[in-house]
């Protein structure tokens, strides 16, 4: 049997396959992040990953989640499709300084790592009494965080 050699094609074809693999890699993890209230809340969808795989840890700043899922066809049966990422995944977040990573919860149902960042008691916003030499009294005003402040940016 004679194949034709086409060097261009194959290299096309390679490179999908690479790709194609190496964007399957990057997606395994795919999460949601939000505030709400006093704390940050972070979804990542792990399906089919046995709760004991999964290993969450915080390093200052760095929030790592790690994870396997494997999959080996019995012996003798015929694979047709075998599309899902299996293999070890992880993930790192950067968190920002206001986060009591002291006190960080995670919970693992239906296939959903779901954990909770709190907020610092020294990143909420706070009243503060401001007195008046005139008349002598004190009031409570209420500190309020600019947008910038409360989602972690810095200004230049």
């Amino acid at each position: 049997m004679l194949t034709r050699f086409d060097p261009i094609a194959d290299f096309d074809r390679f490179s999908s396959e690479l790709l194609g693999a190496l964007s399957r890699r990057a997606s395994s993890m795919p999460i949601d992040a939000y505030r709400h209230d006093d704390q940050w809340v972070v979804k990542v969808d792990l399906p089919g990953v046995d709760a004991s795989s999964i290993d969450l840890t915080v390093d200052r700043n760095v929030l790592r989640i790690e994870a396997s899922r494997d999959w080996r066809p019995a012996e003798g049966d015929f694979v047709f499709a075998a599309e899902r990422p299996r293999g070890a995944f992880s993930r790192q977040l950067m968190l920002s300084e206001d986060i009591d990573t002291g006190s960080i919860k995670a919970d693992y149902t239906d296939g959903v790592l779901t954990v909770c960042l709190p907020v610092a008691e020294a990143a909420k916003p706070k009243k503060v009494t401001i007195g008046t030499s005139e008349t002598g009294r004190t009031q409570a005003v209420e500190a309020q965080a600019t947008s910038a402040q409360a989602t972690g940016a810095q200004a230049a």
